[in-house]
Parts: C-alpha cells; sequence; structure tokens
C-alpha cells in the first residue's frame, strides 16, 4: 500500500518530503484500497461523503490522496478539514460550492511551465507594450475621464498608471481566464511546492463568495487563483476590492469602475503616494556593484549618487 501511495504521488506529480510527514492509519489504508476499487464490491463513484467520513477521511493525510485520486466528495471533505472554513464563519451555502471538486492536473501543468519567469525584462516588456495597447489605453482614459478623476481624488493614483496595469494583467480586461478558480486553488493547496499559501487564498476565495461579491460559477481566471481585470489573487481581493459603482457589491470581473477603483485602492495600501516619482531613468557606472540592484534594497538618493 505504501508503495501505491509514492506511485501516487509521482504520478500526480507531488512528493513526500519526509516519511514522518505521512500517517498510516488504517482509515488510509482502507481508504486508498477502497478508492482505487482494491476492495472488491467499491468503486470512486460509489464511496460517499457518509462512507468517507466513517472510514476516518476527515484525517488530512486521507483527505489528501482520496483528492489526488480525483474522487469529488471525498475531496471536499479533506478541503473542509484543511481550511477549517466553517470554523472560520463560511456558512454551509459557501461551502456548497465546494461540492464536486476534483484535483486537476491541467492547473499543475501550468504551475510548472511559467515560461516568463525565463525572460529578460526587455524581453519582457517589449512584448508587453504593443502600439495596440498603446492606442487602446489612450482612448480608454479619453472615454472614462470621470471615473479615472474620482478615483484619483480618492486614492491618489492617476489613470495613466492604472491603465498600464489594466492591460499588462488582461489586456484591459479582455483575457482573464478560463479556469474554475476553486478546483485551481484547492488543487494547489494540495501540492507540495506552496500548500500553504494556497489553503489561505482558497479560504479567501471564500470570503469573497460569502461577502456576496461574487458567485463561484463566475470566478474563473488563471491556474493560481487570480480573478478580475487586474488579477487580484482572493487574499488581495478581500482585502482591497472597492464597489466604487455602488451596486453593493465589489465586481472586479465586470466592473470598470470597480476594478481600476480596487487597483488603485490596492496601490494605495501597499505604500503607493501621490505626486511622487514612480520611476527615474539613470546612467549605472561601468563597475556597478550588481549585487545592489534587487528591489528588495533601498537605499537613498544620495548613497546612488556618491557610487556614480
Amino acid at each position: 500500500i505504501f508503495g501505491t501511495l509514492l506511485y501516487l504521488c509521482d504520478r500526480y506529480g507531488h512528493s513526500i518530503r519526509r516519511m514522518s510527514d505521512m500517517t498510516l492509519s488504517p482509515a488510509l489504508i482502507i481508504g486508498v484500497a477502497q478508492a482505487i476499487a482494491i476492495i472488491p464490491g467499491t468503486s470512486r463513484s460509489g464511496i460517499t461523503m457518509t462512507a468517507a467520513r466513517a472510514l476516518g477521511f476527515e484525517r488530512p493525510e486521507a483527505a489528501r490522496f482520496a483528492f489526488l485520486l480525483g474522487i469529488p466528495a471525498i475531496g471536499a471533505a479533506g478541503i473542509l478539514k484543511l481550511t477549517e472554513a466553517a470554523a472560520q464563519g463560511i456558512s454551509p451555502q459557501t461551502l456548497s460550492a465546494l461540492d464536486g471538486l476534483t484535483y486537476d492536473p491541467a492547473t499543475i501543468a501550468k504551475d510548472r511551465a511559467q515560461g516568463v519567469f525565463a525572460q529578460t525584462f526587455l524581453q519582457f516588456s517589449d512584448r508587453m507594450v504593443s502600439n495596440n495597447r498603446l492606442q487602446v489605453g489612450s482612448a480608454l482614459i479619453k472615454k472614462n475621464a470621470g471615473t479615472f478623476a474620482k478615483i484619483k481624488e480618492q486614492f491618489g493614483v492617476p489613470a495613466p498608471v492604472l491603465v498600464a496595469y489594466w492591460g499588462l494583467e488582461t489586456d484591459f480586461g479582455k483575457v482573464m481566464g478560463n479556469l474554475q478558480t476553486l478546483r485551481s486553488l484547492a488543487t494547489l493547496s494540495f501540492d507540495c511546492r506552496r500548500p500553504e499559501k494556497f489553503k489561505g487564498e482558497f479560504l479567501d476565495a471564500l470570503r469573497v463568495i460569502e461577502r456576496g461579491d461574487l458567485v463561484p460559477e463566475e470566478m474563473r481566471g488563471p491556474a493560481h487563483g487570480e480573478v478580475g481585470q487586474f488579477q487580484f489573487q482572493p487574499s488581495i481581493y478581500y482585502q482591497y476590492a472597492v464597489d466604487f459603482d455602488g451596486n453593493g457589491r465589489r465586481d472586479m470581473i465586470r466592473s470598470a469602475p470597480d476594478a481600476l477603483a480596487s487597483a488603485a485602492n490596492y496601490l494605495k495600501g501597499i505604500g503607493w503616494q501621490a505626486g511622487q516619482p514612480w520611476i527615474e531613468e539613470v546612467v549605472v557606472p561601468t563597475e556597478m556593484d550588481w549585487s545592489q540592484a534587487d528591489v528588495t534594497i533601498k537605499k537613498p538618493r544620495s548613497f546612488w549618487s556618491q557610487h556614480g
């Protein structure tokens, strides 16, 4: 059975980093055996939530393997246990969005193939900053002049910055992705690379639904759970989304005013200061110490001036 578990981890792109991470409880062994139809008279589709609980499938390690095998009901039970959503004020109605969730190999494949990180900044910017986007962006600034003026007054972020951000993320709302957000986040929550991060994002996605901003069916996007015209991950969405059109929902999918104001609120929240330069072109010395060229390193202008 343990060999089977190792195979399943390998087959679905997971790894067991430490043997002590796995508890081979009787429930786990029986559950996996049932899931792969080792025990006669059982099948994947025949395992109900009640049976899963009777077998102890609320144990995280058991739920993990059930989810990898693509058993919807047991997968949902595991997600509930791992995120402790019910204990964090998520209603049964919202939790019903978990019904039928299954592991998505396509999400993992996309996570492992992020070619954008192999590009230089100039390669990336040349590809993303096209003449068409410059023209469309200028037109959108004129078309939404009133909205941009109100956003600048409230948040201090000017229209050109927001439009550049908008065009870069989704081509001004045209390309927002088509993977099921909850399914992607659930899958990444069970992945070995960054499970804790995505468990948190999964819970915040449920909070966005609970708050009434979006419904599960409309939450679709790229492989890492980004949502809306500015591709906010759920934690950012929950914290910074704004109802700028006044309809009672923070809808960054269909409402351009909500999306733009939310982006401005986010930028302000992470340190945007109105009237300050956001970038300046400089000429670097021939013997530049490139170990200092990192966005995490902050020095006063006097320091850089002294170093040429």
